[in-house]
């Protein structure tokens, strides 16, 4: 049985990690500082974390240059698997963050934008560096539709149809954040989830909506997600990493304990 991840998320801006509510902007004041991304990498490092997500926020040409010293010297301290994400819009950009140290390339926007971005990724590094993710807000009873721009912008797309489409231009891996669900601790989005899991044949994560342990539970269960993304209730401190292995262990999840 393969065994379920558990993936700590750090969303960097200005080269400090903050978290929004509801895909929450700066220039809202809807984030809240909450550290150094490479100490809170070593921490999780720590905690027995199976992956580390960096998504850069700011994904400006400044910005670019942060991220990248951020991924040094997480990669020269940390032994777990990288992804990076926000703002990488060509190959050159996926080879400048793989280079710094990334183990995958997360794309959102720039995937939407230019959808063979996808198979040229997955051309040059192969699908298993390609991450799609994918914004994902109900639209109607039975409807979940794609957003871009960090959740801001609606693309008419539907969610299940945008993940079969990424997968067969070669994605590796799909991230499915809930725009509903993020930063409300109230749960993830079950129901998306697994109809995105049964409809894809790579392992599908689940994003938005951690607050407890039993909503991570679920979400693997009923959910059918193959890992799940947290961000708040490990930065906060409510929950370690390995709090949350040993309760799905608990549950019968298979999971990698330290």
């Amino acid at each position: 049985m393969i065994a379920k991840r558990v993936i700590p998320c750090l969303d960097v801006h200005a080269g400090q990690v903050t978290r929004g509510v509801q895909f929450g902007v700066a220039e809202t004041g809807g984030l809240r500082n909450v550290g150094d991304p490479v100490e809170l990498a070593l921490r999780y490092n720590e905690q027995g974390a199976d992956e580390m997500v960096f998504f850069d926020i700011t994904a400006t040409a400044h910005g670019r240059s942060t991220m990248v010293d951020v991924v040094e010297r997480a990669a020269d301290q940390c032994f777990m698997p990288l992804t990076v994400g926000g703002g990488l819009r060509s190959v050159d950009d996926m080879y400048t963050m793989l280079r710094a140290g990334a183990d995958k390339i997360s794309i959102n926007s720039s995937a939407l934008a230019t959808p063979d971005l996808i198979r040229a990724g997955a051309e040059k590094f192969g699908s298993q560096c390609i991450v799609v993710s994918i914004d994902a807000k109900r639209a109607g009873p039975d409807r979940w539709e794609v957003f871009s721009h960090g959740g801001r912008k609606a693309t008419g797309l539907d969610a299940v149809d945008w993940a079969k489409r990424a997968v067969s231009l070669g994605a590796g891996e799909i991230v499915l954040n809930s725009i509903d669900a993020d930063g409300t601790k109230a749960g993830f989005d079950l129901v998306i989830t697994r109809r995105i899991s049964e409809a894809v044949g790579v392992p599908v994560v689940a994003s938005g909506g951690a607050g407890k342990l039993e909503h991570m539970a679920e979400v693997l269960l009923e959910g059918r997600a193959d890992a799940v993304l947290a961000a708040s209730i490990f930065h906060f401190g409510e929950y370690t990493v390995g709090e949350v292995k040993q309760f799905l262990a608990g549950k019968g999840i298979a999971v990698r304990l330290a």
